[in-house]
């Protein structure tokens, strides 16, 4: 009877641990193929993303790169860009981010510009920076929205919120053109608001 009692007892145990067995296996097997599926949509979104923004460069993106050369007047400078990428359509266009420019002229002077972006032309040596453009010449700091050096006029204008701090006083202005040639900035103002003013710089200005 005891026996009887005993086997009654053991066939009980084992059915509900192997009740509870299916229950779990069934639950977390589910669960597991849940999370496996988001796992793999969300991975293969990523290296879907990735495969199409590395058919977007297509291998025209390049890191800390730099282009050296001489203007027109045989002034030496050197352009830097953390950045670039070719354009597609027009193939002597490098569109740039995170840029430094540094011109060394004949009379020992330099000029530095620094820009978010920059357009450099491969041919011309022509350059468009853009964006939170900061230049330094002589003892005087330039701060600007954008910035065109052209190799073929042997100029530099620099436009859109202009500001020149110098040790002789602060300058706002609409638009700056330097002359590379004559060394002259001529500070003009769209307005007529702000200030028109003639600077020799060979005289230390800017």
């Amino acid at each position: 009877m005891i026996s009887r009692k005993k086997k009654l007892r053991f066939i009980q145990l084992f059915l509900l641990i192997l009740g509870i067995l299916i229950i779990y296996n069934t639950y977390y097997n589910k669960d597991s193929e849940l999370k496996n599926k988001i796992i793999s949509s969300t991975t293969k979104e990523k290296v879907k993303k990735q495969s199409d923004k590395d058919s977007e460069n297509d291998g025209n993106t390049f890191y800390n790169i730099e282009y050296t050369g001489l203007d027109l007047n045989g002034n030496r400078y050197i352009l830097k860009s953390e950045e670039a990428t070719l354009d597609k359509s027009k193939v002597e266009i490098v569109h740039m981010k995170i840029v430094s420019a540094t011109f060394y002229f004949k009379d020992n002077t330099i000029l530095y510009i620094w820009s978010d972006e920059a357009d450099y032309n491969n041919k011309t040596f022509d350059m468009k920076f853009e964006k939170n453009v900061k230049a330094q010449y002589a003892d005087s700091e330039l701060f600007a929205e954008k910035a065109e050096f052209s190799n073929t006029n042997n100029y530099l204008i620099i436009h859109e919120n202009v500001k020149i701090n110098n040790t002789r006083g602060n300058v706002i202005a609409d638009k700056l053109l330097f002359d590379i040639t004559k060394k002259k900035l001529d500070i003009s103002s769209f307005n007529n608001n702000k200030v028109n003013a003639n600077i020799n710089l060979n005289e230390k200005r800017f």
